[in-house]
């Protein structure tokens, strides 16, 4: 399954023409998916219809889906039905999002409404909610699952929790969607907003860093920016992530040569599936490089994790093969030619056996 990134806007909180400079600087730089919060409608139908559907056209002309986040009582203020979704289609809107559930036989009927709606249901719960809904026999390829995002500080859901919940709706095959936090964005749904991740363990963490780990689990299909509005380069390292093949950022040490940064950052590296618990070995390199020169240089020190080795002149067959340290340990056969960055380290843990990856610098992801 192809994998997106997106954004968020709150246009009961927001201007239009911010909105639409917001949404055309995104798109740009390869977000396609938009959501927005109907969760604070205070209008009258007409009004609210008018808003949005004038940000919706905008995001349709920048080739956006448009998920829109409602809940039961938004129905309730504009007189409108679950038994009839027109007045979301003529907003322009590909799906909404189920804040709240049913009984599993009314979103099953939802997704066969006649314009083609995604119904898009609330993935954090560790309940049989979508096996449910299957049984009803949903129309599948119309169903997606999107986590909530936790505005409050310490309220977000811890890992393993998440995986638990995640893998309930991957099994399926169901599209996935999980939310980051930009360290600058201010506007979200309610007054309170201590950031907008999905994961509790993202909230302070850079934004790229929080991508990286979503698509590492192979767990979440689209990563959506909750908050608004993320920097200019918050959205440029976002855009930079390789959502297919986990990339670590290097710092080399001063002293690395051509030839190990070569090896670093121009090679494709995998991990042998017959793993080690001291580090992982990267070892198809050392045959391509076995006739370059690589003498010893910070190799008196104790490897410590994250750090990235290459076997020096001294290391006979094993000369120029790559380790990233995962145990602390010393060996002079080995250099130091640099270290993962410090905020990836997490990373380090998706790096299973045969796990395909590479090597950028900072800025070049």
């Amino acid at each position: 399954m192809n994998r997106r990134l997106g954004v968020s806007i709150y246009p009961d909180h927001s201007e239009f023409t911010e909105d639409k400079e917001y949404l055309t600087r995104a798109s740009k730089l390869g977000f396609s998916r938009l959501f927005i919060s109907m969760l604070e409608v205070t209008e009258g139908k007409d009004k609210v219809k008018e808003k949005f559907q004038k940000i919706i056209t905008v995001a349709k002309e920048l080739s956006y889906e448009v998920i829109l986040d409602i809940a039961p009582v938004i129905f309730e203020d504009l007189g409108i039905s679950y038994d009839d979704l027109t007045f979301f289609a003529e907003l322009g809107a590909d799906g909404i999002r189920l804040d709240m559930g049913f009984d599993g036989n009314k979103e099953a009927m939802l997704t066969y409404n006649p314009y083609g709606l995604k119904i898009e249901l609330n993935m954090s719960n560790d309940v049989a909610y979508l096996d449910n809904i299957l049984t009803y026999q949903a129309n599948k390829p119309f169903l997606y699952g999107c986590h909530n995002f936790y505005p409050q500080e310490g309220s977000a859901l811890p890992y393993d929790f998440f995986v638990k919940c995640s893998e309930r709706f991957k099994k399926q095959g169901i599209r996935t969607a999980a939310f980051v936090t930009s360290q600058s964005g201010k506007m979200g749904p309610w007054d309170i907003n201590d950031g907008l991740p999905t994961l509790e363990s993202h909230r302070h963490l850079p934004i790229h860093v929080q991508t990286k780990q979503l698509f590492a689990t192979g767990l979440i299909d689209d990563v959506v920016i909750g908050n608004a509005y993320a920097s200019d380069e918050e959205l440029a390292e976002m855009a930079n992530v390789d959502r297919y093949q986990l990339s670590l950022t290097v710092e080399f040490v001063a002293q690395a040569n051509d030839v190990e940064k070569q090896i670093v950052l121009a090679e494709q590296h995998f991990r042998r599936g017959d793993i080690t618990s001291q580090m992982v070995r990267s070892t198809e390199v050392r045959k391509k490089y076995k006739h370059e020169t690589n003498l010893a240089h910070n190799n008196e020190v104790e490897f410590q994790r994250g750090d990235v080795l290459i076997g020096n002149d001294n290391f006979g067959k094993y000369k120029n093969e790559l380790q990233i340290c995962l145990e602390a340990h010393s060996d002079t056969r080995k250099n130091k030619v640099g270290q993962v960055n410090e905020k990836e380290l997490v990373l380090l843990d998706y790096l299973l056996p045969w796990t395909k990856f590479k090597f950028t610098t900072e800025g070049s992801d």
